[in-house]
């Protein structure tokens, strides 16, 4: 079994449940009392959030590759960014490692393709559902048409997550607010929707819409498992 390497803490309610989905999922892939092997740096994310909404990338990417490094020389095989907004920064990061970075666009994508899904809405932070680190990845590389909500929607969402969210804070409101805004992209052609931030599954699950959703974090896991259970998993890593 591979060591996975995680960088945790943006924010620790979604790593949390990156912790327990890897290890369910080398349970049932394995048996007995396997657990996961698991190197991990968790950030303070009071300090990452501050320079997101600065704009200040660099910065980011700079504590990013540090922990990465951390991570590697703790004896991971590969890594995962627990988070997808930071995945902004991924080639900065990937630069400056020598492990390969799993990454949670490309384990949704081709879970999409997989499932003929040719047009999706996209759910996340306002960085995530406005820059094209993301959107564009899931279309150049994938094929995948791209949707996602309009101005004064997008910052709803952000604010929840942020607000809420990240907090640890499920409010009825908000899950009705964004299962209005699921059903909106729904009506404009959208054949199933992304999570495309690791909190937004603690508020919307499946059983909530008849929308397709696609849990970015279960995803991300799930690939994670089969890399570190699988000689060979290397279809995922970044190329």
């Amino acid at each position: 079994m591979k060591t996975i390497g995680m960088l945790g803490g943006m924010s620790w309610e979604s790593t949390s449940t990156y912790y327990r989905l890897i290890n369910e999922g080398i349970k049932t892939s394995l048996g007995g009392l396997h657990s996961a092997k698991i190197a991990m740096y968790s950030v303070d994310f009071d300090e990452i959030e501050k320079l997101q909404h600065a704009d200040d990338w660099d910065a980011t990417a700079a504590i990013l590759t540090n922990a990465a490094q951390a991570v590697e020389a703790g004896g991971a095989d590969f890594l995962l960014i627990c988070t997808n907004t930071m995945h902004k920064v991924a080639p900065q990061i990937e630069a400056q490692i020598d492990i390969p970075l799993l990454h949670i666009a490309d384990a949704t994508a081709q879970q999409l393709q997989q499932d003929g899904i040719e047009k999706v809405g996209l759910l996340g932070t306002r960085f995530t559902m406005e820059q094209g680190f993301y959107k564009d990845r899931l279309t150049d590389k994938f094929g995948i048409e791209v949707v996602t909500p309009a101005q004064p929607e997008r910052d709803s969402i952000h604010r929840v997550i942020y607000e809420e969210l990240c907090l640890g804070k499920i409010s009825e409101s908000s899950r009705q607010q964004y299962l209005e805004i699921i059903d909106k992209l729904g009506a404009a052609g959208a054949e199933a929707v992304i999570l495309g931030c690791t909190e937004i599954a603690l508020l919307v699950e499946q059983k909530h819409t008849s929308t397709p959703l696609y849990d970015t974090t279960q995803l991300h896991c799930e690939a994670a498992v089969q890399f570190a259970t699988t000689e060979t998993a290397t279809s995922i890593a970044m190329a």
